[in-house]
């Protein structure tokens, strides 16, 4: 749920609480006020009758029973509430009533008066009070409800502003936020702060960068020149002669062969994390495909394995020759080096999707696991396990999407690539 729907839905509960607290007690108010009114006209009236026949008078005639009636017969006295049928309405109106007991005049009984005002006129100002309370309760809800949206659409603007910026902020675009100072002071902090942390994220990001270019620059010349000199030096006659110095010295040129790779992989994955190939060009896949194959035929002769082609034809992309070259170079050895003996590598490619599949040992867990770095499904070989986080964060550079698929039924492994973007 939304703030502003949360602090709404609180209003409107504590405006529906104090309007019905605040109508019961106005209408406890109102009708007490009223009653106590009704009394003080019938002691008035009680009053008056008392002087008139202090004077002598004898009782009035009764003309409105209603109002006024005299008994010679006990009643209670006080005042007390009946109901009494109205002949032109022909129902039963409340009435407010004072019994008192006179003395009678010279040779005369005492008699029981009763006096009545109608209430009708107190029911009637508690109708138009509640309904006047409720037609301000529709209205103030209403204008809350009208307040919220104008407060949502005019001050909560630099706040979903803030959030557009930062689904949409990307730190390989090297440049920190860039956001307005909003009048609202809150929503002024929050800004300064994403923009003070985009700052150190991006320093520290550059410095980060900047680090790795140097150190892949740095290692990569002492690196080509150890592999030069031990080939140089695995070529010395007098290794033959020495049965324990060539083993050593095989081991030691294959472990080097191992940084280089390592140390290529690592560079290709720094620079297509800097965004350093926007040099794009026209491609045919299927041409690149068939182009791979072939200069893999004798890796997978070595294995026994069959390639299986099925290429449609396809529109040119635009991608830059290096990233393509390594996404189906790393897919299709993966593939390979995967496989089992007499197996197929097939490929599909069409329109839009990219499949290489092949079968393999059977594995178990979380698939997501091969994508993540120096992840191997054999931890002995000799593979730095980058090729799929390679493949990875081509497809992520392009906005492909990119899916592993495993199904126990012939053991068969499926990489699936959706070339379309979005």
């Amino acid at each position: 749920m939304k703030l502003l729907a949360a602090t709404n839905r609180y209003f409107m509960l504590l405006s529906i609480g104090l309007f019905a607290v605040g109508s019961g007690v106005l209408y406890a108010g109102v009708d007490h006020a009223v009653r106590n009114e009704v009394e003080e006209q019938l002691l008035t009236q009680r009053q008056e009758l008392e002087a008139w026949l202090a004077r002598g008078q004898p009782l009035p005639a009764a003309i409105f029973s209603q109002q006024y009636s005299a008994s010679l017969r006990p009643r209670p006295l006080g005042y007390s509430d009946t109901l009494l049928l109205d002949p032109n309405e022909h129902e039963l109106v409340p009435h407010r009533q004072l019994t008192f007991r006179v003395a009678g005049g010279v040779g005369q009984a005492p008699a029981w008066v009763t006096l009545r005002k109608s209430l009708v006129e107190t029911d009637e100002l508690l109708v138009a009070t509640v309904g006047s309370m409720l037609v301000l309760l529709a209205l103030l809800l209403g204008g809350i409800v009208v307040l919220h949206r104008y407060l949502s659409g005019r001050l909560w603007a630099p706040f979903r502003h803030t959030l557009a910026a930062l689904r949409g902020y990307d730190l390989q675009q090297h440049q920190p936020l860039a956001l307005p100072t909003p009048g609202i002071e809150e929503f002024a902090e929050l800004n300064q702060a994403l923009t003070h942390l985009s700052q150190r994220l991006v320093a520290d990001y550059e410095s980060l960068r900047e680090f790795t270019a140097n150190a892949a620059h740095e290692t990569q010349t002492p690196l080509a020149i150890m592999q030069a000199q031990l080939e140089q030096l695995l070529q010395v006659p007098a290794l033959a002669d020495d049965a324990a110095a060539a083993p050593l010295l095989a081991e030691l040129y294959g472990a080097t062969r191992r940084l280089s790779r390592l140390h290529q992989a690592l560079g290709l994955l720094s620079r297509i994390e800097n965004g350093q190939y926007t040099d794009a060009v026209p491609l045919d896949l299927a041409a690149l495909v068939r182009e791979k194959a072939e200069q893999l035929a004798p890796l997978l002769e070595a294995r026994d394995l069959t390639p299986h082609l099925h290429l449609a034809p396809t529109p040119p992309r635009r991608l830059h020759p290096g990233l393509a070259d390594s996404l189906l170079h790393n897919l299709l050895h993966n593939a390979i080096r995967h496989n089992v003996p007499g197996g197929d590598v097939t490929v599909h490619l069409t329109d839009n999707v990219l499949e290489v599949s092949n079968p393999g040992p059977v594995i178990s867990g979380d698939p997501a696991r091969f994508f993540e770095r120096f992840r191997k499904h054999n931890a002995a070989s000799e593979s730095p396990g980058l090729g799929l986080s390679i493949v990875q964060q081509i497809c992520a550079y392009y906005g492909f999407k990119l899916s592993y698929e495993f199904v126990p039924a012939g053991a068969r492994h499926t990489l699936r690539v959706v070339l379309h973007r979005g």
